[in-house]
C-alpha cells in the first residue's frame, strides 16, 4: 500500500499588509477577519518562479525526512497553472534539475487549480502503482502573485503564494480512502485569466461552494462507511474565511471539526489543503480518519477520505 508518508512546505518570506491593503477600498480590520481570514498574504519574491518555490518545498521535504534520498525519487508531479515562462517546458522538468533529482525520475504537470491536491494525490498514486514505483513526490505551487491585479479588490485581498511537497510512499502514515469528483465548464468564466490577470466572479464562487460540498462530501462518507458526525476533522481548501465559515454552518453540531486556518498565507489555490495537514495530521495529532475537499477553478471539484495508519 502506498500513501501520505510527510508533508513540508515553503512560504515564502515577503508579506502583504492585508489590513492595509483593505483600508485602501474602504474595508476595515473587521472584514478582513470575518470574510477574508488572515491579516497578511504571503508573495514570492520577484527573483523566485514557479519552479524555485517548488524546488524549496521539496528540500524542506528532503530535510524533514533524511532517510528518503534524492536517488529514491522515482515520480515527481507538479500541480500549477501558473508555472515558469510561458508553460513549455513543464515546470516539473525544470523543478527536477533545480532540486537535483536524477534524471530516471517521472516528471508531469497537472494544470488544476484549488481541486488539484485532491486530485493529485489519486494521479499519483494511480501512476505509481501501475508503474510499480515506491517513492514519488506530489508538490503544489501555483503563485497567483503573477497574475494578480492589484487594483481589484475580489482577488487581491485573497490570494497568497505557498509550495507544498507530499512524500507518497509504502507504509505510509495516511492511507488514501475513497474519493470523487466533479467538473462544471459551465462555470468556467467565474475564476479565468483574461489578458493576463485573474478575473473572480466571488457571489458565484461562494454560492458553488456552500450549496456543492457538503453533498459532495457525504457521497464519498457513504462510499466509505462513514458518517458526517464519525469524522474526525474537515480539511477543506480555504477559499475564504466566509466560504469556510458557510461549509462549517452547514454542518451544524459538526462544524467545529472543520479546520479554520490560512495560515498567513491566504488562499495559496492547490496548497491550501497540504497546509492544514502538515500542521495538524501529523505530529501530535489524534486524527483517525479526515475528508478533504478542494472546489474552484474549472469549476472543479474532488472530496475524499484517508485514514491514519501510522
Amino acid at each position: 500500500m502506498i500513501g501520505i508518508k510527510s508533508i513540508a512546505s515553503y512560504i515564502p518570506a515577503g508579506r502583504i499588509d492585508n489590513i492595509a491593503q483593505a483600508a485602501s477600498f474602504d474595508r476595515d480590520e473587521a472584514f478582513v477577519q470575518a470574510k477574508i481570514g488572515t491579516a497578511t498574504l504571503s508573495v514570492k519574491d520577484a527573483s523566485e518562479d514557479t519552479s524555485d518555490l517548488c524546488a524549496a518545498a521539496v528540500r524542506n521535504l528532503l530535510a524533514k525526512n533524511p532517510e528518503l534520498r534524492l536517488e529514491d525519487v522515482q515520480a515527481l508531479i507538479v500541480v500549477t497553472q501558473n508555472g515558469d515562462g510561458e508553460g513549455l517546458p513543464h515546470t516539473s522538468a525544470i523543478a527536477q534539475h533545480k532540486i537535483g533529482l536524477p534524471t530516471s525520475v517521472a516528471c508531469f504537470d497537472v494544470s488544476l487549480g484549488c481541486s488539484g491536491y485532491v486530485y493529485g494525490l489519486y494521479a499519483i498514486k494511480g501512476f505509481m502503482e501501475a508503474a510499480g514505483l515506491k517513492n514519488g513526490i506530489l508538490v503544489t505551487c501555483d503563485p497567483y502573485s503573477k497574475i494578480m491585479d492589484r487594483s481589484d479588490r475580489m482577488t487581491t485581498l485573497l490570494f497568497g503564494d505557498a509550495a507544498t511537497a507530499t512524500w507518497i510512499g509504502e507504509d505510509p502514515l495516511w492511507e488514501l480512502g475513497p474519493a470523487r469528483f466533479g467538473t462544471d465548464g459551465s462555470g468556467a468564466d467565474h475564476l479565468i485569466v483574461r489578458d493576463g490577470c485573474f478575473h473572480m466572479n466571488g457571489r458565484q464562487v461562494f454560492n458553488f461552494a456552500s450549496l456543492k460540498i457538503i453533498p459532495h462530501m457525504q457521497e464519498v462518507l457513504e462510499e466509505a462507511g462513514l458518517s458526517l458526525d464519525s469524522v474526525d476533522a474537515y480539511c477543506l481548501h480555504q477559499g475564504s474565511g466566509a466560504i469556510v465559515d458557510a461549509i462549517a454552518k452547514r454542518l451544524g453540531e459538526n462544524g467545529d471539526r472543520v479546520v479554520k486556518d490560512m495560515c498567513g498565507a491566504g488562499n495559496t489555490v492547490s496548497s491550501t489543503i497540504p497546509l492544514l495537514m502538515e500542521r495538524y495530521a501529523f505530529e501530535g495529532s489524534a486524527w483517525q480518519n479526515l475528508v478533504m475537499s478542494g472546489f474552484g477553478v474549472g469549476l472543479s471539484w474532488g472530496s475524499a477520505v484517508l485514514f491514519r495508519r501510522g
